[in-house]
């Protein structure tokens, strides 16, 4: 009989389906039912950096910095406590691992909001430096030294696992993962998605695009896990983006995962597609004979291939357009 429970980050999950952080989990109620449902654990709605610092910079302008200090400190500690309730009504009601997650971009303030998460009972942090490198004269390696940065300054003054989502728009993520390894990050979530912007051609307008994630997204994330669990094989690694199956959720494990984040699955099909998605999962490892997650976990990364190059990092189209003619 399969037995579902993993580890990610030091968190132990009765099963690898993570909420990701979303509307799916802004309140304690829906959350209850996603624990009902089976989700092993919920990534919190973010705080984001973005939204106070606009929200505090548009209470400036009352003609002193001190004002303008307190209005913006006030707007700060009042977006901070819908967080830390939410965090505390979660808790009270379920027995999952509540993961609070904090969408930045700068190293400034963002140690003691993490603090104050964890005194509020959280049991993890998830951090998404979530932005673009777009300056011209942004020095090389400027963008990933933030991540290492903010890592730095919030594992100074927590003591719960933090785990580092990342965006997709690295150089060589496997060099960031390894520093981020070495400056204390538990795990490794790959990868954030961005807004996704589209062009309105009959307004001339800017619109959004592909709320949702693709499945088609899911091969991105096998490869970099399959990569990056090789070579930093000491961190705890999950897929997010794409994960809509039990079958899904085998592949990511198989790269060398040992949790995922799930959304817009939930978002597709309803809370029904956790349960369905872990039956799924269970038949697989039955039919092959495995009993546990970690008895596969791996089993298909770059290292397990055993290729001086490593198929994940080849650009094989020859071989698989070959058999495409016009």
């Amino acid at each position: 009989m399969a037995q579902l429970k993993t580890t990610f980050a030091g968190l132990a999950l009765n099963n690898p389906v993570i909420i990701s952080s979303s509307g799916l989990t802004d309140s304690a109620a829906k959350i209850k039912k996603l624990e009902d449902a089976g989700a092993g654990a919920v990534v919190l709605k973010s705080v984001f950096e973005e939204q106070i610092a606009m929200q505090a910079g548009s209470m400036h302008g009352y003609g002193s910095p001190e004002a303008n200090d307190y209005l913006g400190a006030y707007v700060r500690s009042h977006a901070l406590n819908g967080h830390i309730s939410l965090i505390k009504e979660v808790k009270d009601v379920c027995g999952i691992p509540v993961i609070a997650s904090i969408n930045c971009y700068s190293s400034n303030e963002w140690a003691d909001f993490a603090k104050t998460l964890e005194e509020a009972g959280a049991d993890a942090l998830e951090l998404n430096i979530l932005s673009l490198q777009t300056g011209k004269d942004d020095a090389y390696g400027s963008f990933e030294q933030r991540h290492i940065d903010i890592l730095k300054r919030i594992k100074a003054v927590v003591k719960v696992p933090v785990i580092m989502k990342l965006g997709n728009n690295l150089t060589n993520p496997v060099t960031l993962i390894n520093q981020l390894h070495a400056n204390g990050a538990e795990g490794v979530v790959l990868f954030n998605r961005f807004y996704q912007p589209d062009i309105n051609t009959d307004s001339l307008s800017l619109s959004c695009s592909n709320v949702l994630s693709s499945p088609y997204e899911l091969a991105d994330r096998v490869r970099w896990i399959a990569i990056a669990s090789a070579k930093v094989p000491r961190l705890a690694y999950a897929v997010s983006g794409g994960v809509n199956t039990g079958k899904d959720i085998v592949k990511a494990v198989l790269a060398g995962a040992s949790a995922t984040e799930v959304c817009s699955a939930v978002y597709r099909f309803g809370n029904k597609v956790i349960g369905e998605m872990k039956d799924e999962l269970s038949r697989w490892m039955d039919e092959k004979g495995y009993e546990t997650l970690e008895q596969f976990r791996g089993r298909v990364n770059a290292q397990a291939l055993g290729d001086e190059v490593g198929p994940f990092e080849r650009t094989q189209f020859m071989r698989y357009y070959g058999g495409y003619e016009e």
